[in-house]
């Protein structure tokens, strides 16, 4: 018997943006869900496939790589199929384009959610109540059809339209006040964008949850992942402090409640190497590894307690035998004698790592307008079902056919008449930048 993935014959309507909605659709299709992105040649939202359709030279040069590191940082004759903002988390899938602005193309919709299982979106509330996409109207169409929606802060109170990516979920639930450096001000600290992934993974397991429901009961049902609230217990230390004790936490940089701990410079340009040493024991380790300088003997460093208190001195130490040595020979030489360090690796370390080569964490994957790369592949492996990359970066409108077609079973003159009517093809209209 040939193993299959677990999802195998769900159907996902995908009808999500940015990072953290597509990439919960991604763990499903890589579950084996025949996920189908629902997109518009007539329109362009948030910044998903690109941040433009048809971005100048100069833009592709001098945006963030995240945006525009398209392959020779040229953006092709369809630079909404190469942009890695889009491509990290669009393997698997399928895409149609459908206007649902006009009336043919929402009845289009309703047909595909008779025939499918699940529709996943992470949009403002307001923007599917505008386009009269209602779930209880779903269910009548479909009543085993589950709906996922995962707006920013939850489908009601005050702040459900707001729109919101990952850097301001941080901020509103206090996550951003906790990252940085003690001795600089919030404006200090780099973007950060957990909220996004928790709320993918979060929003796949929502999925499979409901599904799981759904096999024992015969319903289908509404569910609401508030991209917020499903971050916010990420952090769940800080808000009991709070809770129980009246404390808000404030910036820690590289350093530890509890250890000597700290990022230090190695050799090289910008090379950096992390270091915990939890007590005395580690001391005694630390020190043997590095040959026992004379500064080990200060009386300031003297027990786990003094070197707390001077934890200031005791890191320019630290930093002069580091930043002789190369990330990997302090990572190595600490770790042989028992202590805890690691190389701060930038994408080019870990992409050639030898422990993630060894795991094959890169897959090869092939797609016409952007071509062969090496990309991130699932974050988890099963014994019994084969997950992997079994197609590349889906381009715009790539499955129309089959998803006109095949799925909805229409003629081919009905197809061409969709056509002429704007809703189909493989290229974003002209009048959008």
């Amino acid at each position: 018997m040939t193993a299959q993935l677990p999802l195998k014959g769900i159907r996902v309507m995908d009808m999500t943006v940015v990072w953290a909605g597509p990439y919960c659709t991604t763990l499903l299709a890589d579950m084996g869900a025949e996920v189908i992105r629902i997109e518009s040649i007539q329109t362009m939202g948030p910044p998903t496939r690109s941040a433009m359709a048809h971005p100048s030279d100069g833009f592709m040069k001098n945006v963030t790589a995240h945006v525009g590191g398209a392959p020779g940082r040229i953006a092709g004759k369809r630079p909404w199929n190469r942009m890695p903002i889009f491509n990290a988390h669009a393997r698997n899938k399928r895409s149609m384009t459908v206007d649902l602005l006009k009336p043919e193309g929402m009845d289009i919709f309703k047909r595909l959610v008779a025939v499918s299982d699940v529709l996943v979106e992470n949009n403002p509330t307001e923007t599917m109540q505008k386009l009269g996409i209602d779930y209880e109207e779903l269910r009548q169409i479909n009543p085993r059809f589950i709906m996922v929606r995962m707006p920013a802060y939850g489908n009601d109170g005050p702040y459900q339209n707001h729109r919101s990516l990952g850097i301001h979920i941080e901020g509103v639930i206090g996550h951003s006040l906790l990252r940085g450096y003690t001795d600089m001000d919030p404006s200090s600290a780099s973007q950060v964008f957990m909220a996004d992934a928790a709320a993918g993974a979060g929003g796949a397991f929502a999925v499979a949850t409901a599904l799981n429901h759904r096999a024992r009961t015969g319903e289908g049902q509404l569910v609401e992942l508030s991209q917020a609230e499903n971050a916010l217990p990420f952090l769940g230390e800080a808000f009991m402090d709070q809770s129980m004790n009246g404390r808000s936490q404030t910036t820690l940089g590289n350093r530890h409640p509890t250890a000597i701990q700290g990022v230090y410079a190695c050799e090289g340009e910008d090379r950096w190497a992390a270091i915990t040493i939890f007590d005395e024991r580690d001391w005694e380790l630390f020190c043997t590894a590095i040959d026992n300088p004379a500064w080990t003997t200060d009386a300031k460093f003297a027990d786990h307690a003094s070197r707390r208190t001077n934890h200031d001195d005791l890191d320019v130490n630290i930093a002069s035998w580091t930043e002789q040595r190369s990330p990997y020979k302090v990572m190595h030489t600490l770790q042989n004698h028992g202590v805890a360090a690691g190389a701060v690796m930038d994408q080019r370390d870990a992409a050639t790592d030898p422990h993630l080569t060894k795991r094959a964490m890169f897959e090869q994957a092939t797609q016409e307008d952007v071509g062969t790369h090496l990309y991130p592949r699932a974050p988890f492996k099963m014994s019994q079902s084969p997950v992997g990359i079994k197609r590349g970066p889906v381009r715009l409108g790539e499955d129309n056919e089959y998803v006109y077609k095949t799925l909805l079973g229409l003629s081919n003159d009905e197809y061409s008449e969709f056509e002429s009517q704007g809703h189909i093809g493989m290229d974003y209209a002209p009048h959008i930048p």
